[in-house]
């Protein structure tokens, strides 16, 4: 296979027809008949299926050795036939391996709230259109934290929900035990409605919120700044609606002495990469093709990795599972800043050093409800530095719903 150390500028669009840098293809997908979507437009992420239009997974290699599908992904059909149109098919990081958004092929998408500064990724793209304003949300996915994070960066709502609540045919394969459909809006009415119609859920009584619960490991790997806000938030939440605001600690969720980073580099990061290599890295390894440099360089850690390392992670992955989510009482969110810092400076992530600043402590966060398979929103409350970070809500799995009426209480 060949390593590119240079853009290719052909995919790039002309600037001026795109100010968020994010669309890789500007469409009119009309919506197939009328519902609670009416008169609001969306792009899609480029690893989810539009019928007639090849699908890149951020990769122009992939995209030219696969034909355009001919359906579209599931999730697509539920929102044209709940009155959405779709206007773009939007930007992914490389094989949407990475979490930064600067992809190799397509360039950097702008982060609307800080330019000089990263969108985050890998659903870049969707960040970049909404948050620029040429769609009212962006169907996109999530394993490591590719919805939660660009929200966080970009000052979005944006919702991971439990895994397997939305279906993922027609979305490339990634990671299947980690990956789900997300959405990210600019508004929280727009999150809600789009949810519940991916959800399949009309909104119905469900019990308002009784605690917080802060999760302390994530709030101390944060920047001092960052957690600062975070109080200063939580304060006003708990004055404005009464909810009690408490502090619990992942030893006390899982009921053993336990680090919240085990949920990372002892769980979910092995188990990601395996699935990894069973999915894109098959193709890779037949095809040999051009690979952008810097996914070149993940993707060395994808290729040496031992896989039988992987069986006891597996294990360790469905234990986490099952004792984060027997901890969660009825009506009980938990709380914790979306990422721990603010969005790194464009072309700042270039040195090991870096990238490991920037990837361990966020995926330290992330993968807490990667693992336990919960739903969350990054709900766009805090301000750092001139810059927006994210204050995510997390519930039990499968209680999406109980969550979205919880951020609307809390948060709205």
């Amino acid at each position: 296979m060949l390593f590119r150390f240079a853009p290719e500028k052909d995919c790039m669009l002309d600037p001026a027809a795109d100010p968020s840098g994010g669309l890789i293809e500007r469409l009119d997908l009309a919506p197939l008949r009328k519902g609670p979507l009416d008169g609001l437009e969306f792009t899609a992420k480029d690893n989810i299926d539009l019928a007639g239009y090849r699908t890149s997974y951020g990769s122009p290699a992939w995209r030219d050795a696969h034909p355009a599908p001919v359906y579209n992904a599931l999730c697509v059909d539920q929102l044209l036939g709940a009155g959405a149109r779709c206007v773009g098919k939007v930007v992914a990081d490389e094989f949407t391996y990475s979490l930064d958004g600067e992809s190799f092929y397509f360039g950097t998408p702008r982060n609307a709230k800080a330019p000089d500064r990263v969108p985050g990724g890998s659903s870049s793209g969707s960040a970049a259109s909404v948050a620029n304003g040429l769609a009212d949300f962006s169907l996109c996915t999530d394993a490591g934290g590719s919805t939660r994070f660009p929200a966080s960066l970009c000052g979005l709502w944006g919702m991971r929900p439990s895994l397997h609540r939305i279906s993922e045919a027609g979305v490339l394969p990634f990671q299947p035990s980690v990956s789900t459909v997300g959405v990210l809006a600019d508004r929280f009415h727009v999150l809600d409605a789009t949810m519940r119609v991916l959800l399949d859920s009309p909104t119905s009584p469900v019990p308002s919120p009784r605690r917080i619960l802060v999760l302390k490991d994530a709030l101390e790997i944060a920047d001092p700044s960052v957690q600062d806000q975070v109080t200063i938030a939580l304060d006003r939440i708990a004055e404005s609606t009464g909810v009690a605001v408490e502090q619990v600690g992942f030893s006390e969720i899982v009921g053993r002495q336990c680090e919240l980073k085990a949920c990372n580099l002892d769980g979910l990061r092995d188990l990601q990469t395996a699935e990894f290599q069973s999915t894109v890295g098959n193709w890779i390894e037949a095809c040999k093709p051009d690979l952008g440099a810097t996914f070149s360089m993940a993707y060395g850690n994808v290729q040496t990795f031992d896989r039988i390392a992987a069986l006891d992670n597996m294990a360790r992955c469905e234990r986490l599972f099952r004792q984060i989510n027997a901890f969660f009482a009825p009506e009980t969110v938990i709380c914790f800043p979306t990422t721990p810092k603010i969005a790194p400076l464009k072309g700042s992530l270039n040195t090991l050093d870096a990238v490991m600043d920037f990837y361990d402590p966020t995926m330290t966060i992330t993968a807490f409800s990667g693992v336990a398979r919960l739903p969350e929103i990054s709900a766009p409350l805090l301000t750092v530095e001139g810059c927006p970070v994210g204050l995510s809500f997390a519930a039990g799995h499968y209680q999406d719903e109980f969550l979205l009426s919880a951020v609307r209480h809390l948060a709205c």
